[in-house]
């Protein structure tokens, strides 16, 4: 197709600035600097959970370790008490009795060292319950700070949808005042060219490249009909005239 109303045309400037607005909208969400936070704060909660799990891990093998250990120590008092039961009863030869005394002070000393290792286990329990509560405290709050910068995000996305949706009805009744080809020709443009198809000729220069054009194609171009379509030799863009166009 090469020529189109001139009207037309022009109104495509305008439906080029309303999609290059909804281009924008989707880029700003899509870049929104609350979304590198959220990254941020992902990988933050990633590594303190990493090492919540570690520490509780490690708080779950010291209880079961001094949960043993109370149970060594426990089996050694009752044995104790058993043979200390029987030496003040009186019951039994010397020799057993003797034995007996020898065992009851092997068992003191059995018990002592049990229950320093037992009373070691406690105090490293003790030093991992603390780390456990510092990094849930820690994971709390990031998690609470991790909330509020949702919230603030799906706030100003929710802003951004609106304009957006307000865009995009102006967008489609504008386009749907433009002849059906050229407006085909311009959504295809727009698909190959990275959004932008079309812009003005302006003061001699094409606003789609940026470039003077020179004057013997400015005259050409100056003499075809109205409903002729330009394009941009440089960008391959269309260029919609208007008064101001000329040098």
């Amino acid at each position: 197709m090469t020529t189109a109303p001139a009207a037309d045309q022009r109104r495509l400037l305008d439906l080029q600035a309303l999609d290059t607005r909804l281009d924008q909208i989707a880029h700003r969400k899509k870049t929104h600097p609350l979304l590198a936070r959220l990254v941020e704060l992902d990988k933050q909660a990633g590594d303190l959970h990493t090492a919540l799990v570690t520490s509780q891990t490690a708080r779950g093998d010291l209880r079961r370790e001094l949960a043993k250990s109370e149970g060594d120590v426990e089996q050694v008092r009752s044995r104790a008490a058993r043979d200390q039961a029987r030496l003040d009863s009186g019951t039994g030869t010397a020799k057993d009795l003797q034995a007996l005394t020898h065992e009851l002070a092997a068992l003191a000393k059995r018990q002592g060292d049990l229950e320093e290792i037992e009373l070691e286990i406690m105090e490293r329990l003790e030093a991992h319950e603390a780390a456990v509560a510092d990094i849930q405290r820690a994971y709390d709050a990031q998690d609470e700070a991790r909330r509020a910068v949702v919230a603030e995000r799906d706030a100003a996305f929710a802003e951004l949808d609106t304009e957006a949706t307000r865009v995009r009805t102006e967008r489609d009744q504008m386009a749907s005042e433009v002849e059906a080809s050229l407006l085909a020709l311009y959504e295809k443009l727009r698909a190959r060219l990275g959004g932008l198809a079309v812009a003005p000729l302006r003061h001699g220069r094409s606003e789609a490249s940026g470039l003077m054009i020179p004057a013997t194609e400015l005259a050409r171009i100056k003499g075809l009909p109205p409903e002729e379509i330009v394009y941009c030799e440089d960008s391959g863009r269309i260029l919609v005239r208007a008064e101001d166009s000329w040098l």
